[in-house]
């Protein structure tokens, strides 16, 4: 028996409805501000029908594709916006207790743990890493987020594979895409044809298979699987940005090397490519007190490590210089990440690359360590 299933395009909305009637929120990608962005949808006509983007080194631009393209059919042409999944996981602002002023003392007050059943549409390969990376941080050690567990726990992805890589996409040399394999409940493949459009469906958990085996699919065959595989194969080929495969080893050798300060000219410091990596998890806490002071809360918020305040500790910032700061976030991210972690923190999304205002382009960074050293030491 196949393993793979044919979902007609117009019953797409059959899978939504499914979701839905279970008590899923579905979010997906929709058009907001000019840029694809995740919000919650009832509706395949809420998706960014024929919609692709140009992205570069800072620069953004949506449009559509033309009538006599192939893509202009398509509901999820388009590649990575500047939101990540990350943000309905880990979202930007958390309350996490809360105390009233009692006659004698304060009672405190824990959040309780989010119940809301989520189903996340559209999920890229690289965002899939992505979420796999976050679930070592929060819920992989010794020390396990409640918050995180439960919104994690009530998530169902269903997941696509790129029809086409954006221009700063870079995740064939990270290995975590173009294509979906597995870490999903659903993954999908999408064949825009004019007159025959419609999805590859793989169940890849058994909640997956459940909701698959209810819409009554036909069976796929091994030429769909085929097919399938050369479009991934294809898309990975296109991209024009790879990453080092030493780029750990690159890092951690040259923690003093004269490139950090080039970078650190053309860094302004926002912190951008933190809040639009979909793996950063950088936070700080903030107490809030009424005026009369009769209940305080506390909640948790993004941070990024290029701010000053980050590294502050008793006597001043450890990072106090920009290159300091430039040189912890890619180090970390792409070297010291592996002992932490045991993976790389980077997917190769491409948003810190798009989404910097001066586009400072993360693989190139790494291979000038490279050419630079190679140059110093004969190439030795």
């Amino acid at each position: 028996m196949t393993s793979l299933s044919i979902l007609p395009g117009v019953k797409l909305q059959d899978l939504i409805d499914l979701l839905l009637k279970d008590g899923y929120e579905v979010l997906g990608p929709t058009r907001g501000s000019d840029a694809i962005v995740y919000t919650p949808i009832t509706h395949v006509d809420q998706l960014p029908k024929g919609l692709i983007e140009t992205q570069s080194g800072g620069s953004y631009r949506l449009r559509r594709a033309p009538d006599d393209d192939r893509l202009s059919g398509a509901l999820f042409a388009h590649v990575v916006g500047p939101h990540s999944w990350k943000r309905y996981l880990f979202p930007p602002r958390e309350k996490l207790w809360s105390a009233v002023r009692q006659a004698k003392g304060f009672s405190l007050e824990e959040e309780k743990e989010p119940s809301c059943k989520t189903a996340l549409l559209g999920v890229r390969a690289c965002e899939l890493a992505a979420i796999r990376i976050q679930d070592s941080v929060f819920q992989g050690g010794e020390f396990r987020d409640r918050g995180y567990v439960a919104r994690r726990g009530n998530t169902l992805l269903v997941a696509v594979d790129c029809q086409r890589a954006g221009e700063t996409c870079f995740c064939s040399s990270t290995q975590t895409g173009p294509g979906v394999d597995g870490d999903c409940d659903i993954a999908l493949t999408e064949f825009a044809d004019p007159q025959d459009h419609h999805f590859l469906a793989r169940g890849a958990s058994d909640q997956g298979w459940r909701l698959l085996n209810r819409l009554q699919l036909e069976e796929g065959t091994d030429t769909d699987s085929e097919r399938r595989s050369e479009m991934v194969r294809e898309v990975a080929d296109s991209m024009g940005r790879h990453l080092p495969e030493n780029a750990r080893e690159l890092l951690a050798d040259n923690p003093e090397h004269p490139h950090w300060d080039d970078v650190a000219g053309r860094c302004l410091n926002c912190g951008s490519c933190t809040m639009v990596c979909p793996t950063c998890f950088c936070s700080t806490v903030e107490d809030v007190t009424t005026l009369d002071g009769s209940s305080t809360a506390r909640w948790r918020q993004w941070d990024s490590c290029f701010t000053v305040d980050f590294s502050f500790i008793h006597g001043g910032s450890i990072r106090r210089a920009a290159p300091a700061r430039y040189r912890h976030w890619i180090t970390h991210k792409l070297s010291h990440w592996y002992e932490q972690f045991g993976s790389s923190g980077c997917t190769g999304c491409g948003r810190c690359i798009t989404w910097c205002p001066v586009g400072i382009d993360i693989t190139r960074e790494v291979r000038a360590l490279g050419d630079t050293t190679n140059a110093e030491t004969g190439g030795r």
